[in-house]
């Protein structure tokens, strides 16, 4: 499908409606209802035009509503953590329910590329990906303060519970952006007209979660590269490591910031 098109438009409707809804509304929390108008629009534009495109759409766009009916700025209290895991698996299970058991639809697959081994590119990437993580992430968390859109870390209990909602929220956004919305879209996209609609709505998911300020700079290209390693090694294990090892210093950097004294393994900040 073409890029200049009226299901592109809808696609970049919707994406511009996640930017309202987990972007803008979170620092101007005002305007976020207006993020459901352009929803609303890329819908009518959808059903218009592509019936088997508005079905995919629709999905998306449901998952979107109910993700935004939510908070999911990091709050590590077990209420939180009990809401957000409802809400989040829901989007994840639905999707693949009804794709595959009403429309019959096996475009949402996680794929474990079973018997074949990671190559040495691949290892060499996980090596690449904790060093270029050990350097750059607590200089953006503690240089710009984002690190207070997290917990305190009072102690070990929220220290526990950080652990666990950062490796959660990891696995989550695999499943979610790239085998659930970058599925769907690549369907009817090419790989990087796909692969940008869906970095757009990730990146705006993740400022209302914390990483805001020049956040976008290291969010836009990790989205980016996630969908071209989920597509080229097909496989959800290997790009789910990459992702839980650059969370693993995501955490590491939180705690450090919090408590440098007691964790003194990063440089320069």
């Amino acid at each position: 499908m073409k890029p200049l098109s009226w299901e592109a438009a809808a696609a970049a409707s919707l994406a511009v409606s996640a930017v309202v809804l987990f972007g803008l509304g979170t620092t101007f929390p005002q305007v976020r209802a207006f993020g459901y108008a352009p929803m609303l629009a890329a819908l009518i534009i959808a059903w218009s035009v592509n019936r088997s495109f508005a079905r995919d759409l629709s999905i998306i766009a449901a998952c979107l509503a109910l993700i935004s009916a939510i908070s999911v700025e990091a709050d590590i209290s077990w209420s939180n953590i009990a809401r957000m895991g409802v809400v989040l698996s829901a989007v994840v299970i639905g999707p693949w329910l009804v794709t595959r058991y009403v429309f019959e639809d096996k475009t949402i697959q996680f794929p474990l590329r079973r018997g074949q081994p990671w190559s040495r590119l691949e290892w060499a990437w996980l090596v690449f990906v904790v060093v270029v993580a050990w350097a750059v992430l607590p200089q953006y968390f503690m240089r710009t303060g984002v690190y207070l859109n997290w917990p305190p870390l009072t102690n070990w209990s929220e220290i526990i519970r950080l652990f666990f909602g950062v490796n959660a929220v990891g696995i989550w956004d695999e499943l979610f952006f790239i085998c659930t919305v970058f599925a769907l879209l690549r369907k009817h996209f090419s790989f990087w007209t796909a692969n940008i609609f869906t970095t757009i709505i990730f990146v705006s998911f993740l400022w209302e979660l914390g990483y805001r300020s020049i956040g976008p700079l290291l969010t836009i290209p990790f989205a980016l590269v996630q969908a071209f390693i989920f597509t080229r090694t097909k496989s959800l294990p290997y790009t789910v490591t990459v992702h839980l090892l650059f969370d693993a210093l995501v955490f590491l950097t939180i705690v450090h910031a919090h408590h440098p004294d007691a964790l003194p393994i990063f440089i320069g900040v």
